[in-house]
């Protein structure tokens, strides 16, 4: 009589890694055929091309599996090959960060071992690490703070949404939203999750909230009690409001204050570029996202308070998980630490970056990107055939071709995502005369970019933009 087939190998246990071993060489091999069958930022062709591709790996669920190795080298290959590479120089359309190597294997680690931060008896050594972790970032957040926290999130829409709903808890009830136009969309989707009215919109032409406008909306808004929700770097320029002010106003007015810094945040690593963000500590609640400027294979967010006590209203009672008497013999409750239940353990890969790296080499990504932001407009300030927007607070750029309309930018942004060949994205903002426009983008954020990325870069849209000028013309 035959044996029994084996069962397919686990990842985890003694016998994970011998069976994770040749899977990962496959993988590997895939990964590196994929993207030099790309052979740039993007796959060329546009969503049919790409769509044309995934389609030939019919049937999705076939009667009788390939088995891994085909599997691996067939999925994992056409991913890359059809992936927006954001170590690729040209791919600067997005805060979509190449994630570092040594992020990208603890990931690995946490993926087999698949720990679940719902209970300590799920993930021990899991609890113990975020624990120590989220007590390191708070302190750099709120270094004068006695008691500070932070949970981890899935990224900066939820850090908002959490930010926003512990303003509704620990605020009296009619809770208003008081942001600027230069915002996250996630304000407003997370007043709508919340039931609250939609939040009041200050006019930003600057591209940052105005202390003089927002002392005039606190007054009219007294004795309501009021979130001032402010942004340290923009998903459209990398603009930062003016925290200091805004600070000192949400404290006269008795306010919250909730500073969305999923781009900014990680700044505070620089010596050199942490006073940007002053006036950071000094908030209620902070959104950090380190799969932005940090790094990190997504997901990476994080929510900071300075009181660990405000994090109360997040308490959850389910018997099967933290059951009254396990709590109070000492096993760690963890339910109050996301809104999530199932939740994997994002900690690790940034506690190793954090271990392997240093405060030193955290500053040093980040000036490397800040700096770069500031060659390419260099570049773009001489070169007549564009207008730069104005020089970058952190790593975004924005420009167009002179006498570029807004249509004719959105084309030619379009038309390079077609050809492969760059990866650029938009932004609608204020120009110099004050009215709205359509601005190219370029967002820095792979510290290997160097002065020949960035020239090769603008020919790309000039011929691009000279290419549609021809075919007008024709």
């Amino acid at each position: 009589m035959p044996p029994a087939p084996q069962p397919h190998p686990l990842a985890g246990g003694t016998a994970g890694p011998r069976a994770l071993r040749p899977m990962l060489e496959t993988v590997l091999d895939a990964m590196a055929d994929g993207a030099a069958r790309r052979c740039g930022p993007l796959p060329p062709g546009g969503p049919a091309a790409v769509a044309a591709t995934t389609a030939d790996l019919d049937p999705v669920i076939p009667e009788k599996g390939t088995g891994a190795d085909p599997a691996l080298r067939e999925l994992v290959g056409a991913l890359a090959e059809g992936a927006a590479d954001p170590a690729d120089p040209h791919c600067a359309a997005h805060l979509h960060c190449p994630p570092l190597a040594v992020a990208a294997a603890a990931d690995l680690a946490a993926s087999a071992l698949n720990p679940s931060l719902d209970s300590w008896d799920q993930a021990p050594a899991a609890t113990a690490l975020e624990a120590r972790t989220t007590a390191a970032l708070a302190a750099l957040v709120h270094p004068d703070a006695r008691h500070p926290d932070a949970l981890v999130t899935t990224g900066g829409t939820e850090s908002n949404q959490l930010g926003v709903l512990l303003a509704r808890e620990l605020l009296p009830p009619g809770l208003r939203i008081l942001c600027g136009a230069n915002a996250h969309h996630s304000v407003v989707r997370a007043a709508w999750l919340l039931g609250l009215t939609e939040p009041v919109v200050l006019p930003t032409p600057r591209g940052v909230l105005d202390p003089a406008s927002v002392r005039e909306r606190l007054a009219a808004e007294a004795p309501a009690p009021t979130l001032v929700f402010a942004t340290a770097g923009t998903t459209d320029s990398g603009a930062i409001d003016p925290l200091p002010e805004l600070a000192d106003l949400a404290e006269e007015h008795g306010a919250r204050l909730h500073i969305d810094a999923a781009y900014g945040g990680t700044l505070l690593f620089s010596p050199t570029h942490r006073s940007k963000v002053a006036g950071l500590a000094r908030a209620d609640s902070v959104a950090l996202d380190l799969h932005k400027l940090g790094w990190q294979p997504a997901a990476a967010g994080l929510l900071t308070v300075p009181a660990a006590a405000d994090l109360a209203p997040l308490g959850h009672r389910a018997p099967y998980l933290n059951a009254d008497d396990d709590t109070e013999a000492g096993l760690p409750d963890l339910l109050g630490r996301s809104l999530r239940t199932t939740r994997r353990p994002d900690i690790l890969k940034i506690a190793v970056t954090l271990r392997a790296l240093g405060e030193d080499g955290l500053a040093d990504l980040v000036d490397r990107c800040c700096a770069t932001a500031s060659e390419l407009a260099d570049l773009l300030a001489a070169d007549p055939r564009f207008e730069l927007h104005g020089r970058p607070t952190i790593s975004t750029v924005l420009f167009r071709p002179t006498g570029a309309g807004d249509a004719e930018v959105a084309e030619l942004r379009r038309r390079l995502l077609h050809a492969g060949s760059a990866v650029l994205g938009r932004a609608t903002v204020p120009g110099t005369d004050g009215a709205p426009g359509t601005w190219l983008k370029a967002t820095i954020l792979n510290p290997h970019t160097q002065t020949g990325d960035l020239r090769s870069l603008l020919k790309l849209v000039r011929e691009a933009a000279r290419d549609r000028d021809e075919d007008t013309t024709a």
